[in-house]
């Protein structure tokens, strides 16, 4: 599959197109208006001894300047040769081995931008791009937003080839494919699709390819962007892409037959389909022991309910049910809300909304004084409120305890999702009772049913059920039980593992 370069609109295509002449001089003149006002754009010209004139163009910044001096420029001026008949010999006098022919303005302006420098010669038609980018870039590190008590500690930084060799590193077979892409007229991003050939279904490969490649941006800052505009419903609250900084969780994916899209300049990685189920699983679920992973993954089920659903049970119970609560303990809420000038609905509200701001702010704030403040501020908001008569105690512990099961989600996008429709389902329990929160229960449940990722039902493999997806979902079955990969997910090479995975009569 070729990468497909997007037109520059600020750049003719003709200009684009237009074939390098053997003149050297009119080269880099016509180069030099392209690159007008550009002070970081580099035009080094030189002679060799012969007396032909050199010109190597790049990027400050972008390029390793050491090795260009001893590995290129300082060969050619010291080269015994009177003229160079092709370009072919102009690569046997530099000692770089990543080299390739550009024959037109476009070619170059795609290598010099993306900080391989370009070499002109005099009397040559044509020009050599030369591997030698480097710049800035973290080390990689332990992602602070999926951490683990056991497992692997690195993460996906911003670089793109060091992402992909993490992937290459853990997956060792020439079945792994990275197809590339470049999207956006002006960024010139690279995006890189990740699969297992023979296992990923190739309808799904195509559909992922198709959807990038008709991309048509002027700039991709982030992945967010690319799931956005390839998802199939804009409209949903739920996340149709899983994302994940963990090299661990992608080769895993990968390994089910599914595709990894990895964008330039962020490390968050995309995976392709997702389900409703993958967003509420932890890589640890399987490197602990399958008790502990499945009474973890039944723990963070049940907190799932609570975090959508406790204030809005509250809310419906105090204003139309109340016979549904012990006598003992409807007193003691009763007397906590003598003096609330507040219905139910309006206090959760109140509550929630206070809750929401915080912690926006403890992500926004600086990262010392962001959870002091996050935490410190609701208790002190929260005892100040009561002390003033603006909510009752008890409304404070369910908006406490929704918040903390909110916390528990392994994948951040879900957390939104159950951020976002607490509120609907909380206004409708405050207006209808338990009746209003059931009617829009069963409106989630049948928007989940209809929803799709890429062709894959989003609530697989439960609707439609699927007996041997079952044993990853409700439970987390024994490793020797899981021998076969999720049928949504892939085809042809099916089996994970043999009858006798230990060796063992």
């Amino acid at each position: 599959m070729s990468t497909t370069f997007p037109a520059d609109p600020s750049i003719d295509k003709e200009v684009f197109h237009t074939v390098l002449s053997d003149d050297l001089a009119r080269n880099v003149s016509y180069l030099k208006t392209l690159f007008l006002d550009c002070a970081d754009v580099i035009f080094h010209d030189f002679s060799m001894d012969s007396g032909m004139k050199v010109s190597v163009l790049y990027i400050l910044g972008l390029v390793n300047i050491e090795l260009l001096d001893g590995h290129v420029i300082e060969p050619l001026k010291k080269s015994g040769l009177d003229l160079f008949e092709s370009l072919f010999r102009a690569r046997e006098q530099i000692t770089v081995s990543n080299s390739k022919e550009l024959q037109t303005i476009g070619e170059i302006l795609h290598e010099v931008l993306a900080g391989r420098p370009v070499l002109l010669i005099d009397s040559l038609q044509g020009a050599l791009s030369i591997g030698l980018t480097q710049y800035d870039k973290r080390a990689v590190e332990e992602p602070l937003a999926e951490s683990v008590v056991r497992g692997s500690r690195e993460g996906f930084i911003e670089s793109m080839t060091v992402n992909t060799s993490l992937i290459r590193r853990r997956l060792k077979t020439p079945a792994l494919k990275f197809v590339s892409f470049k999207v956006g007229s002006y960024s010139k991003t690279d995006i890189t699709v990740a699969y297992i050939q023979g296992i990923a279904k190739p309808e799904i490969i195509s559909q992922v390819s198709e959807r990038i490649s008709q991309l048509d941006i002027d700039n991709v800052a982030e992945s967010g962007i690319i799931e956005e505009l390839i998802e199939s419903n804009n409209y949903s609250p739920f996340p149709q892409l899983q994302t994940t900084e963990r090299p661990d969780v992608a080769v895993a994916c990968l390994m089910e037959g599914r595709i990894i899209i990895i964008t330039d300049n962020t490390p968050m990685v995309l995976i392709a389909p997702a389900t409703f189920w993958s967003m509420l699983q932890s890589p640890e679920d399987y490197y602990q022991r399958f008790l502990i992973g499945t009474l973890i993954r039944w723990l963070r089920y049940t907190f799932f309910l609570i975090a959508m659903l406790a204030p809005a049970i509250y809310v419906a119970v105090l204003t139309f049910h109340q016979e549904m609560v012990p006598t003992t303990l409807l007193l003691r809420i009763v007397k906590s809300r003598e003096e609330i000038p507040f219905p139910a609905l309006v206090e959760a509200l109140i509550m929630e909304i206070t809750f929401e701001a915080l912690r926006e702010a403890g992500i926004r704030l600086p990262r010392q004084v962001g959870s002091a403040v996050s935490i410190v501020g609701a208790l002190v908001i929260g005892q100040a409120a009561i002390q003033a008569g603006l909510v009752s105690a008890p409304m404070v512990m369910v908006v406490a305890i929704t918040g903390i099961s909110s916390f528990m989600m392994p994948q951040y996008p879900i957390s939104i999702a159950l951020r976002m429709l607490r509120f609907p389902i909380m206004i409708f329990s405050g207006l209808l009772g338990l009746f209003g929160l059931i009617m829009t229960l069963l409106l989630i449940i049948s928007h989940l049913c209809i929803l799709r990722s890429f062709g894959v039902p989003y609530l697989s493999p439960l609707a439609p059920i699927s007996l041997s997806g079952i044993k990853d979902v409700l439970i987390r079955a024994p490793l020797s039980k899981m021998k076969f990969r999720p049928a949504f997910f892939a085809q042809g090479n099916m089996k994970k593992q043999g009858n006798k995975p230990d060796g063992r009569e």
